[in-house]
C-alpha cells in the first residue's frame, strides 16, 4: 500500500473516494483503479486524516455543483434507452413517440451542424443616401492582445465615400 500521507496529497485519489462516498463510483471501480485489496481498503477507511480530507472535499464538490453535475450526467446517459423504449412501445400515443424521436435526434446529433452558431453583436447604422455603417463582432471574451488587434477591424462603410456637401439640404424643409 502507498503511504497514506502521499495518498492524501493525491487530489485525483481523494476525488475518486468522494465519488465513491457520493454513490457515483462503486467500491469495485475504486479498488480496481488503484489496485487495492480488502486489507488495504479497510486500512484506508480507518485513517482519520484521510476521512477528514474526503469529507472536506465532499463539501467542496457539493458547493461548487460537481456532485450534482456528475449525477445528472449518469442519469442523462440512460435517457436514450428510455426514449428508445417510448419510441418502440405500441401502447404509447403517437405524440409521445414524435417527441421521443425529436429528443433522440438531438442527442444523436454530432458534427458541425450540431454545434450552435456563435453569438454575434451587429450594429447597423443607416446614414442615409445608401450610406451604412456596419459593425459585426463575435460575442466571445478576448484576450487583451486580441482586443488590441481587433480594435478597428470590423468597421465597414458600404457605398460611396461621404463627400463634403456645401449646402445644407436639411434646411430646405
Amino acid at each position: 500500500m502507498a503511504d497514506a500521507g502521499s495518498l492524501i496529497e493525491n487530489h485525483e485519489f481523494v476525488e475518486d473516494l468522494c465519488r465513491y462516498a457520493e454513490g457515483i463510483l462503486t467500491e469495485a471501480a475504486v479498488k480496481k483503479k488503484y489496485r487495492f485489496d480488502d486489507t488495504t481498503w479497510e486500512k484506508l477507511g480507518s485513517d482519520d486524516a484521510l476521512v477528514e480530507v474526503i469529507e472536506a472535499e465532499k463539501v467542496r464538490r457539493t458547493r461548487n455543483g460537481s456532485t450534482a453535475r456528475e449525477r445528472a450526467q449518469q442519469h442523462f446517459a440512460t435517457a436514450p434507452n428510455v426514449l428508445g423504449n417510448i419510441l418502440n412501445d405500441d401502447g404509447v400515443s403517437p405524440r409521445h413517440k414524435i417527441e421521443s424521436a425529436r429528443e433522440l435526434r438531438a442527442i444523436a446529433a454530432t458534427g458541425p451542424q450540431a454545434t450552435p452558431a456563435t453569438d454575434r453583436f451587429v450594429i447597423n447604422i443607416d446614414l442615409g443616401q445608401d450610406y451604412k455603417l456596419t459593425i459585426d463582432k463575435e460575442r466571445t471574451p478576448l484576450t487583451p492582445d486580441e482586443a488590441r488587434k481587433r480594435l478597428n477591424d470590423d468597421k465597414v462603410i458600404e457605398g460611396t465615400a461621404i463627400t463634403d456637401q456645401s449646402k445644407d439640404d436639411w434646411k430646405k424643409w
